[in-house]
């Protein structure tokens, strides 16, 4: 329950919160709604060309989002029909073709002034002294307006062509992470002091030598010297998102995610992992726990009546692909629903994973009588597996409020039915009536400033916060080389 100032979460009232809003999209056709590249109003196939995100950039910032959350996969989903099977995704377009997501950042940061731009990057498959000269390129570029979503992989396929069998143990690819994150600290805050670029013409001194050193990393998975080799960008360290809710994933955000991306059918699915983020990051690493943003996925379809909202749902269900969805639902929980038949109860079935899954969905979903895998297919091709309410403005606002006051989230990464129409449909019906209630901004908090600063609402917060672990290695103008001892410098076992 909201008034116009306040609002009750969890049973305690609370300053009404101003939401962070992303889109949230992939460099592919149809993202999170499989088959939908089909309908006659869709556009999401010319992801190939530049133009279509530029000019997705450019709506969005008119409509005042935060940011483009941009997904990323380096693998196909093969598990349906597998093992090692691809025909679903590749015949229905279910995230597939799908290109490289950071390349198209700079064209829509040049036609843009404020909207920023979070891109997915995996720690397992890439080395950090690459990496951190690729995002420091592009906060350049983009004058600070970069994030990085960082992830551990989830796709055996993406392992098998990047030099492994399969996957690394879930959480031996979060003690890499771990790790990874601190080469890329050291790096981007500590290899260069903030003053080290003099540009002094007279004396011909481009960088001050003494203001550049090597970092000597040296840990179980990586012996990086560096230094690095970009001179510090507006951010140095890119805003951090994160959207693992495992045990170990959990701990990874709470020590270093500044927003996390976090996805079911319902705020109850996900009310728990918030809770114990926010209570990891107050006692383990001494963090404010409302510094961290949860973002919810959502998947609105929006109509001026409840009718016509309804009347678009049936219609892009129409146009979707059951395979396609299928296809991912087998790489996003490595279930294989081809082994059953197309009439059977899979709250019968012997496999734990499945019942469980199910029993999920039917949660949110008690109206239906069945659940065989066209039912689960047939759910997911809207919207993916996160939420997707359809009805008036009016009605989504309630919606996104309830999620607000049962699941303690901060905004919302929206997936799109249709590209751009959904997007659309958003900024023309939904943002208006989030304003009258005080639930989203008129303009950015810092016009033309970084990604952290109008994620934060606070001019000048360029860097992460001084609670966050990043902000230790920042090696600030004018404070000698030996007074500033980079952190976390012992071998890492």
């Amino acid at each position: 329950m909201s008034t116009n100032d306040s609002q009750l979460v969890n049973g305690v009232v609370r300053k009404k919160k101003s939401l962070v809003l992303n889109a949230f999209v992939e460099m592919c056709s149809g993202h999170q709604s499989p088959g939908l590249w089909q309908h006659p109003d869709d556009r999401s196939s010319n992801f190939n060309d530049v133009e279509h995100w530029v000019e997705l950039a450019k709506l969005l910032e008119a409509a005042k989002f935060h940011g483009i959350f941009i997904a990323d996969v380096l693998g196909g989903y093969d598990v349906y029909n597998g093992p090692r099977n691809l025909e679903a995704a590749i015949r229905s377009g279910a995230q597939w073709p799908v290109n490289e997501p950071l390349a198209v950042i700079p064209a829509m940061a040049a036609a843009t002034k404020s909207i920023g731009f979070g891109v997915t990057v995996a720690t397992t498959y890439e080395q950090p002294y690459h990496l951190a000269r690729r995002l420091s390129t592009v906060d350049h570029l983009s004058k600070g307006r970069v994030g990085w979503n960082i992830v551990t992989g989830y796709l055996d396929s993406a392992a098998r062509n990047l030099g492994f069998t399969e996957q690394p143990q879930h959480d031996n690819r979060y003690e890499l992470a771990e790790e990874y994150v601190t080469v890329m600290y050291k790096l981007w805050e500590s290899s260069w002091r903030d003053d080290a670029v003099l540009l002094d013409r007279t004396n011909g001194i481009y960088t001050s030598p003494d203001r550049v050193r090597e970092i000597n990393h040296v840990g179980k998975h990586f012996n990086i010297p560096g230094p690095h080799i970009c001179q510090p960008s507006p951010q140095r360290t890119p805003l951090l998102l994160q959207a693992g809710t495992s045990r170990a994933g959990k701990t990874f955000a709470a020590q270093h995610a500044e927003g996390v991306f976090v996805s079911g059918h319902s705020p109850s699915v996900v009310a728990k992992s918030v809770r114990e983020i926010r209570e990891l990051a107050k006692t383990k690493f001494g963090r404010n726990p409302e510094n961290i943003k949860f973002l919810a996925k959502i998947c609105p379809v929006l109509g001026s009546t409840e009718e016509e909202a309804v009347k678009k749902f049936d219609e892009y269900q129409s146009h979707g692909s059951i395979e396609g969805a299928l296809a991912l639902f087998g790489g996003w929980t490595g279930i294989d629903l081809s082994r059953y038949g197309e009439d059977e109860e899979l709250r019968q079935v012997e496999s734990n994973a499945v019942q469980s899954a199910v029993e999920a969905f039917s949660h949110t979903s008690p109206s239906v009588k069945k659940w065989t895998k066209n039912t689960v297919g047939t759910l997911i091709i809207v919207g993916g597996l996160g939420s997707t309410p359809v009805g008036t403005p009016s009605q989504v606002a309630d919606e996104l409020e309830r999620w607000v006051d049962e699941a303690d989230v901060d905004g919302f990464n929206f997936a799109y039915a249709l590209f751009p129409s959904s997007f659309q449909d958003i900024a023309e019906l939904l943002l208006p009536e989030l304003r009258a209630r005080g639930l989203f901004w008129s303009d950015y908090a810092v016009p033309s400033g970084t990604y952290r600063e109008n994620f934060y609402g606070r001019k000048g917060q360029t860097g992460p916060l001084d609670e966050h672990v990043a902000a230790g290695y920042r090696w600030k103008a004018g404070v000698e080389k030996s007074v500033h001892v980079i952190p976390n410098q012992s071998v890492v076992a």
